[in-house]
């Protein structure tokens, strides 16, 4: 029998006791469909990401009436799903380096079916918001592992935009949510609260609340599925020696000549490389931990998540009916999705730091443009839903895929899940302190007054970017590796 592989069909090679069995033939090419189609099964934790996160936005009005809650309850409903994000994210770098990364996406997918099923047949207020708990740690997890994923299945050339497919996929989510807040709410206007006491009624009209985070059920199946037919990402396989799984993946992505070099490269680079922890700490590889950890913060200090959050409750505070908060909310997301198609096109084409530079000046005068109008009092019309477009337009296609990007990037492959599960923690614990104190800051400065305060914080972002931060277009991942070690 040849020793060569033969290139157009499949083989049949013999096992160790003296079987034959049927092996695939090897890849010559690879596929760029193949990789878009892993890397968009593993976005959809993103979307779940920011459907979940999202949802609430458009139920918090009816919950407040419902339950009676004052603003500290209202900030712990909200923030009581990031500290299951939180929660999530710590334990999710332990468990994608021991197990994979595969067998992680398929317990956030489990983990949001839980929460969708739980929050829409809840019974009072505690089961609601352990729910929301048990959500939080499947956006934990899959905050973490989806890009982590991505960035180790993706060539260097492509490895930017398929990352910010999970911020797409992310903003899809968001955009799902709202569309099916505001559609839920008009089908629940045209019914007649409290007549009936069938399961339509009390779901859909009712307490419409239900309905709106029982959507979440359709794609958390979805994902949870597609999760079983996705292959272990290569750098991991390598890690655990499964040197033939991997170059199978890598060849099935970049062609048979290009896994075999990769390969090489992956293993000699993970052989020198340090398994601790404590290596983050270390001169070096310090300064990558504090760009992924400023990153994380600021991003979610530019007030994004309470735009999110809260945004539904500040137009109805500014004189919009809640059916029109809803409608107008819904666009907000949809221009959140066009400008993370952007971020897509130009992430390996201007690169990182351009991106992120333009897109913080623009968010700066756009919060500082809000809280002008908030202060002067003209919120009429669509004047604040315009300019709250503008900051979402440029947090998209900056702030928010770039943290992901770099984050996955720029950490030694032996330690990178739980590297980045500790970069990923601060964006949820960030995320947990703003939102549940959001409410009474909200009281205590204003709404004019927080938007002032999201845009003084991003400006020492402009000096991070300008003298601080590195580039890594175009460098694939064992090459930032060595840069930071060199």
């Amino acid at each position: 029998m040849s020793d060569k592989l033969d290139q157009s069909q499949s083989q049949r090679l013999p096992e160790p006791d003296g079987r034959e069995v049927s092996r695939p033939k090897k890849q010559s090419q690879g596929s760029v469909l193949y990789l878009t189609l892993m890397c968009t099964v593993s976005a959809l934790g993103g979307l779940l990401f920011g459907f979940d996160t999202a949802v609430i936005s458009g139920t918090l009005t009816a919950l407040k009436a419902q339950f009676a809650l004052r603003a500290a309850m209202e900030g712990w409903l909200v923030s009581s799903a990031l500290l299951g994000c939180a929660l999530g994210a710590i334990v999710a770098g332990s468990l994608a380096d021991r197990f994979g990364r595969k067998l992680v996406l398929l317990l956030s997918g489990l983990l949001f079916v839980v929460c969708s099923i739980g929050c829409t047949l809840a019974w009072n207020l505690d089961a609601l918001i352990w729910s929301r708990f048990v959500g939080g740690l499947g956006v934990g997890l899959a905050s973490m592992v989806s890009p982590l994923y991505i960035s180790e299945i993706s060539p260097s050339h492509l490895r930017g935009r398929m990352v910010t497919l999970f911020q797409f996929a992310i903003t899809i989510g968001i955009c799902l949510a709202l569309f099916s807040n505001a559609g839920l709410q008009h089908l629940a206007s045209r019914g007649i609260a409290g007549q009936g006491t069938g399961f339509y009624q009390r779901v859909f009209v009712d307490q419409v609340w239900r309905a709106m985070f029982g959507m979440e059920l359709i794609p958390a199946i979805l994902f949870t599925g597609l999760c079983i037919v996705v292959p272990e990402a290569p750098r991991w396989l390598v890690k655990v020696k499964r040197y033939d799984e991997a170059k199978d993946v890598l060849a099935r992505v970049g062609g048979a000549s290009s896994a075999e070099s990769e390969l090489k490269e992956i293993e000699r680079t993970i052989s020198a490389a340090s398994g601790s922890i404590g290596q983050l700490f270390k001169h070096g590889l310090r300064k990558a931990l504090c760009v992924s950890l400023f990153l994380a913060i600021a991003s979610e200090l530019s007030g994004i998540t309470i735009v999110f959050y809260y945004g539904p409750d500040i137009l109805e505070k500014s004189g919009v009916s809640l059916g029109k908060a809803l409608g107008g909310f819904a666009s907000i997301g949809l221009v959140n999705v066009i400008f993370t198609i952007v971020a897509i096109w130009l992430m390996d084409i201007a690169g990182r730091r351009l991106l992120l530079f333009a897109g913080t000046v623009g968010a700066i005068l756009s919060l500082t443009i809000v809280g002008i109008l908030f202060r002067s009092g003209h919120t009429e019309g669509m004047t604040i839903v315009t300019m709250l477009c503008a900051f979402v337009a440029c947090f998209a296609f900056s702030m928010g895929p770039i943290k992901w990007v770099v984050m996955s990037e720029i950490f030694p492959t032996k330690i990178r899940g739980r590297a980045m599960a500790i970069a990923t923690l601060a964006v949820w614990v960030t995320d947990g302190v703003y939102n549940q104190f959001f409410p009474l800051l909200r009281n205590w400065l204003g709404i004019s007054g927080s938007f002032f305060m999201f845009s003084a914080v991003l400006i020492p972002q402009l000096f991070f970017v300008w003298k601080v931060m590195p580039e890594t277009k175009g460098r694939t991942l064992e090459e930032i590796e060595r840069s930071w070690t060199s």
